[in-house]
C-alpha cells in the first residue's frame, strides 16, 4: 500500500483516446463484465480500428455496446466469447466471432497458467478510496484473475459503480491508464413471471428446505422462485451472480447466511446485474462479499455449504437426462458458465440438490423441449451422470441413479401433455420403455396440487399423486408386507407384483383412475408407506377405492387422511361416490369406514364387508342391513413378515 498514491493516480490520467493506445495488434484483451462492461473505453476502442490488426478481445455476456464485432472492424478486432450474450449473438453465428466452450471456474486458470495470455484489461473501477484503493464493484468475477495476470490495465473510473466488499480491490498502483469518465452502470430491467415460470417455480420452491443455501441466476423462474420464499427461514446466498429479487428476502430476514457453512453471515457472488435500486443497495454493505470466479464457482468451495440448492435453466433435455443448454442444434446460444460448476457442487454438498428448470415447450408452444434425442450438433452442458432433479411446469423428475427407463417415464411425465405421446412412442421405438407402458387417453396434467408435506403424529411425510416412473417403488412397497396384509388387501396370498403390474398400476389418468401415495424420505431416496386409489366406473358414476398402509406407518392416522382427501378430490372429477370392500378381518379398515360415516354392509355369500360413501348413491339405492353394525370378527389369520430385500433403498409395495 502507498501512502502518496494521488500524485502516481494523476500521472496516469488519460483521455479514453490516449488509454487505448496501448493496445497493439495482435494483442489480447480482456473485456470487463455484464453491466460493468466499461462503455467509454468501447467507444474509443473502436475508433482505434485504423491502427490496429488481429486484436482479440475476450469476455462473458455483456451487455450495452460492442461495436467491435461490426463487419466493418473485421481485420482490427475479432471477439472471443466465454459466454455468447444476445449483443455477440448474430457475430458468432455468422463465423464473424469465435466461442470458447469452458466451465466459468476453470476461465481464470486459462490466465494464470499463461495458457490464454492477456496483454490488456479494460475495466470499470469505483473512485479510489483514502488508501487509494477502487472497487471493481459489481463484477470481479473473471476481471479480478485477468488484472492479476495482464501486462497493461487500463481502467474507466466511474462514480457510480458502487463499492462492493470481498475481494474486489485494485490499488492504483497496479492501473497503467486511468481514464475518469461517469455515466449510469447499464441496468437490466426486471422480467415479471408469466404463469409457465410461476408453475414451474412452486415446484422449485417445494425442494427448497429452510437453512438451504440459493443458487439462482436471472430472469423469468428465478425471479419467480424468490418471490415464493417469503416464508422460509435462514436461507444462504452462494450463487455466481443474482439480481433485485434477493433484495426483498435480505430486507425481510429470510436471507440471513446464518447457517452456511463457509462464509457464515455474509452473501458470496461474483457479479450482478440489475437495477440502480440494487446497486445502491450493495454499496458499502458488508452483507454482501463478491469473490473472483475461481472462489465462488468451485464445485469444492460451492459443496462446503450444507443444503446447497443449485437452480440452473436449459434449452433442451433428452429423455435420457442429458442437458443442452448453450446451443440450439448446431448454433451456438449462450455458453456453459457456471451451470457445471454448481450443478457438480450443489451434488457433494449434504443434502444437497442440483435443480435444472425448464419451461416444457418454446416457440410459443409448438416444439417440446424435452426431446427423444438433442438436436443434430447440440452441446452436453450437464450430462446424464450429473444430472438430478429436473423440473417443470408439469411436475418434478428426479433423475440420479435411475434407469433410463426410470428416466424416459419420468422426463415424459413432466413434458408437455401435447407431445408426450410422441415420446413415448419414441422410447418405446429405442426400447427405453416397455411396449406395456400405455399413456392415458386423456393427456392431463399431473395435479400438482395434491403434492403436501404433512406431519403425521410428529413424522414429516411427503404426499402425491403415483406416476409412471414410481413402478419400483411400488414394487418394493408390495415386498415389504407381512402376508397378513397380503391376504386383506387380495383376499389370497399374492406371491408377486411384477414390473408390468406396477407400471399399469401407476400409469393413471388423474380422473377415472388415480392413486395417492405417502412417501418418507430414506437418504435421498424415498420409499411409500401408504396408497389410497380409486378407479371409476363410468355406468354408475361410483368408483372402487382400496388402501394399504404399511404395518410400520399405522395409527398415525394416515389411512383416515388418505381416505378424506381421495374423496375431496373424486368430487372435482365428477365421481359420486365410493365403494370399497374389504376382508372381515380387517378390523382397523372396518373402524376407519365407521369414522367415516360410511355405511358398512355385509356381501351376501362372499365374506365380505362393503363399504358405501354418499348413501344416495349405493347401489341399486340397497340400505345397509342388519349386519352393518356387527362387531368385526376377529382376525381370520396371523401373519409372518416376509423378509424381502430392499431394492434402490426404498420398501416395497402393492396396491
Amino acid at each position: 500500500m502507498r501512502r502518496d498514491w494521488k500524485p502516481l493516480y494523476k500521472s496516469r490520467l488519460a483521455t479514453a483516446e490516449q488509454a487505448v493506445e496501448v493496445i497493439q495488434s495482435g494483442q489480447n484483451v480482456l473485456v470487463g463484465s455484464g453491466c460493468a462492461a466499461p462503455q467509454e473505453l468501447l467507444r474509443a476502442l473502436v475508433k482505434r480500428a485504423p491502427r490496429v490488426s488481429d486484436v482479440e478481445l475476450f469476455h462473458l455476456l455483456t451487455f450495452g455496446i460492442a461495436p467491435y464485432v461490426d463487419p466493418a472492424y473485421e481485420g482490427s478486432f475479432r471477439h472471443n466469447a466465454f459466454f455468447i450474450g444476445s449483443n455477440v449473438r448474430e457475430a458468432i453465428q455468422d463465423g464473424r466471432a469465435d466461442y470458447t466452450p469452458i466451465f466459468l471456474s476453470a476461465i481464470p486458470n486459462l490466465f494464470f497458467s499463461n495458457q490464454l495470455r492477456l496483454d490488456v484489461v479494460l475495466v470499470m473501477l469505483g473512485p479510489p478510496d483514502a488508501f487509494g484503493y477502487c472497487s471493481l464493484g459489481i463484477s470481479p468475477d473473471i476481471v479480478m484473475s485477468g488484472i492479476e495476470t495482464a501486462k497493461t490495465i487500463v481502467a474507466q473510473i466511474n462514480r457510480h459503480m458502487p463499492r462492493v466488499h470481498g475481494d474486489t480491490f485494485v490499488h492504483v498502483s497496479k492501473l497503467d491508464r486511468i481514464v475518469e469518465h461517469d455515466e449510469p452502470l447499464l441496468e437490466l430491467e426486471a422480467v415479471s413471471p408469466d404463469e409457465t415460470s410461476l408453475a414451474i417455480a412452486r415446484h422449485v420452491a417445494a425442494l427448497i428446505e429452510d437453512d438451504s443455501t440459493l443458487q439462482l441466476g436471472i430472469g423469468k423462474i428465478p425471479n419467480a422462485v424468490l418471490s415464493l420464499l417469503g416464508e422460509r427461514t435462514d436461507l444462504g446466498l452462494h450463487t455466481e451472480m443474482f439480481s433485485d429479487g434477493v433484495v426483498e428476502l435480505c430486507e425481510k430476514g429470510v436471507i440471513t447466511n446464518e447457517k452456511k457453512q463457509l462464509l457464515p453471515g455474509k452473501a458470496v457472488a461474483s457479479f450482478a446485474m440489475g437495477s440502480k435500486q440494487l446497486y445502491d443497495y450493495l454499496d458499502d454493505n458488508p452483507f454482501f462479499e463478491f469473490r473472483p470466479t475461481e472462489f465462488v464457482n468451485s464445485p469444492v468451495n460451492i459443496a462446503r455449504n450444507h443444503k446447497m440448492v443449485s437452480v440452473n435453466s436449459a434449452l433442451q433435455i433428452d429423455i435420457t437426462g442429458q442437458v443442452s443448454a448453450d446451443s440450439i442444434g448446431a448454433r451456438f446460444y449462450s455458453g456453459i458458465g457456471g451451470q457445471t460448476d454448481f450443478i457438480r457442487g450443489a451434488a457433494m454438498s449434504p443434502g444437497g440438490k442440483p435443480i435444472i428448470a425448464l419451461p416444457s415447450t418454446a416457440k410459443g408452444g409448438t416444439v417440446s423441449r424435452i426431446v427423444p434425442e438433442l438436436d443434430a450438433g447440440a452441446g452436453v452442458v450437464t450430462s446424464r451422470g450429473d444430472v438430478h432433479y429436473v423440473v417443470t411446469e408439469y411436475g418434478v423428475a428426479y433423475l440420479h441413479g435411475k434407469t433410463i427407463r426410470e428416466r424416459a417415464m419420468a422426463l415424459i411425465e413432466t413434458a408437455h401433455p401435447d407431445f408426450r405421446a410422441e415420446l413415448r412412442n419414441a422410447a418405446v421405438d429405442r426400447r427405453y420403455v416397455p411396449i406395456s407402458w400405455e399413456l392415458p387417453t386423456e393427456a392431463q396434467r399431473y395435479p400438482a396440487d395434491m403434492e403436501e408435506v404433512r406431519e403425521f403424529k410428529g413424522r414429516p411425510l411427503f404426499v402425491r399423486p403415483l406416476r409412471s416412473a414410481d413402478a419400483d417403488h411400488l414394487m418394493d412397497f408390495f415386498y415389504s408386507h407381512t402376508t397378513e396384509t397380503i391376504y386383506q388387501r387380495y383376499r389370497y396370498l399374492k406371491k408377486s407384483l411384477s414390473h408390468d403390474e406396477a407400471l399399469r398400476l401407476c400409469t393413471l389418468d388423474y380422473r377415472k383412475q388415480f392413486a395417492l401415495a405417502v412417501f418418507e424420505k430414506v437418504g435421498k431416496s424415498e420409499r411409500i408407506v401408504a396408497i389410497g386409489r380409486y378407479s371409476m366406473n363410468e355406468t354408475t358414476g361410483l368408483a372402487e377405492s382400496a388402501m394399504i398402509v404399511h404395518e410400520n406407518s399405522r395409527r398415525l392416522g394416515i389411512g383416515h387422511y388418505l381416505q378424506k382427501r381421495l374423496r375431496k378430490y373424486a368430487e372435482r372429477s365428477g365421481i359420486v361416490g365410493f365403494t370399497g370392500s374389504f376382508e372381515p378381518s380387517n378390523v382397523a379398515t372396518l373402524r376407519l369406514h365407521r369414522r367415516l360415516g360410511d355405511a358398512v354392509v355385509t356381501e351376501h355369500g362372499e365374506g365380505r364387508y362393503v363399504a358405501y360413501f354418499d348413501a344416495g348413491t349405493r347401489r341399486g339405492g340397497q340400505e345397509p342391513d342388519k349386519h352393518a353394525d356387527a362387531p368385526a370378527p376377529k382376525k381370520a389369520r396371523e401373519g409372518t413378515k416376509k423378509g424381502a430385500g430392499r431394492r434402490r433403498g426404498s420398501s416395497r409395495g402393492g396396491k
